[in-house]
């Protein structure tokens, strides 16, 4: 089927190549701040891990930096810039936004669909360093540090320009990244296989190329119901995620746990009440005395401020936090740490 959507994948390209060629001639303007910025993006239409790459970040930076992240703030019904607050919701910012702000209260959290304009507003507001959450093919920003992430289990290079693959951006578009992501790698990795991957990705002699896995945190109520009891000895788990690539959060969930029955949502879902009334349904038809609810840390954003998350009082509801180590940690630290202080005698 794919293979007969190839020639619209084709004039995709195309439209693309030119777009790209209008930006690399000057004919469309692309800004660039003297102030470190850092785009954190991928190739692909979802599912390798931008949110905790870019949470992994903030850690690093948030002790001794002023870090502000920006994102376009997908699934929002707000327009233009936008600060996170105390009383943001979902429809406010997003999730991941929401997600950043409730993890991090001591930084910045912005939207602004112009991120340009959106950055100029977070330096004016004391922001020291800048993330751009998903930035990577927005051409009008020009970051001073691009880091491409491809996951482990779909390599950019062995795909295919939507609608014949799952990548929004040509391929060639790689060569503009200054460190190249591979993520959710297994946690032992042969050195062969890592050097016959970078030779797979054949990267230019000034990119580099680092491995990162994921690491799931113990689970972390939600709600009243799930503060006043333990998720130890549990029979079954009701999970439920909107998010790209749901099978990580599965298989984390059965590693834990025998009985795990999954409710996949599509990327980005808003709940609805007629959404918690059937996850509620699924729980109660669950065998076992001790069962629980579990969700991504993502899903939890989206229901913050939440009217119906009160229907979930009387089941114990989780979230799944998710953590992002590096095979080369010191040396990829570095790689970011250098760049910003290079670039902070600005600020």
């Amino acid at each position: 089927m794919r293979i007969l959507l190839l020639p619209i994948s084709l004039l995709y390209h195309i439209v693309l190549s030119i777009r790209h060629k209008l930006y690399d001639w000057h004919l469309l303007r692309s800004t660039q701040f003297e102030k470190p910025v850092i785009c954190v993006g991928n190739l692909n239409l979802g599912g390798t891990g931008k949110t905790p790459h870019t949470e992994y970040l903030i850690k690093l930076l948030k002790d001794n930096y002023s870090v502000a992240t920006l994102s376009r703030g997908y699934g929002r019904k707000t327009r233009g810039f936008k600060m996170a607050e105390t009383t943001s919701s979902y429809e406010d910012l997003g999730d991941e936004p929401l997600q950043y702000y409730k993890k991090y209260p001591g930084i910045q959290v912005a939207v602004d669909e112009d991120r340009v304009e959106g950055a100029h507003l977070l330096w004016e507001q004391g922001a020291e360093v800048v993330l751009l959450d998903d930035a990577f093919q927005h051409r009008s920003i020009k970051a001073g540090l691009n880091l491409l992430l491809t996951e482990y289990q779909h390599l950019y290079c062995d795909d295919f320009l939507f609608p014949a693959g799952n990548l929004r951006d040509v391929r060639s578009a790689a060569k503009r990244a200054d460190i190249i992501v591979v993520s959710k790698a297994p946690e032992a990795l042969a050195t062969e296989e890592k050097q016959t991957i970078i030779n797979k990705l054949n990267p230019t002699e000034k990119q580099q190329v680092f491995f990162s896995h994921l690491e799931y945190a113990p689970l972390q109520p939600l709600n009243e119901t799930a503060k006043t009891e333990t998720a130890e000895n549990t029979d079954s788990v009701l999970a439920f995620c909107g998010i790209a690539d749901p099978e990580p959060f599965k298989t984390a969930l059965e590693r834990l746990y025998k009985n795990v029955v999954v409710l996949p949502f599509a990327d980005h879902h808003a709940y609805t009440e007629n959404d918690i009334k059937a996850i509620l349904k699924c729980y109660k038809n669950l065998a076992g005395e001790k069962k629980i609810i579990v969700t991504t840390e993502k899903d939890a954003a989206r229901l913050t401020n939440s009217p119906y998350l009160c229907q979930f009082d009387g089941a114990p509801l989780y979230d799944l936090p998710i953590n992002v180590r590096f095979h080369e940690e010191e040396k990829f630290n570095e790689e970011i740490l250098r760049y910003v202080r290079q670039n902070h005698h600005h600020c």
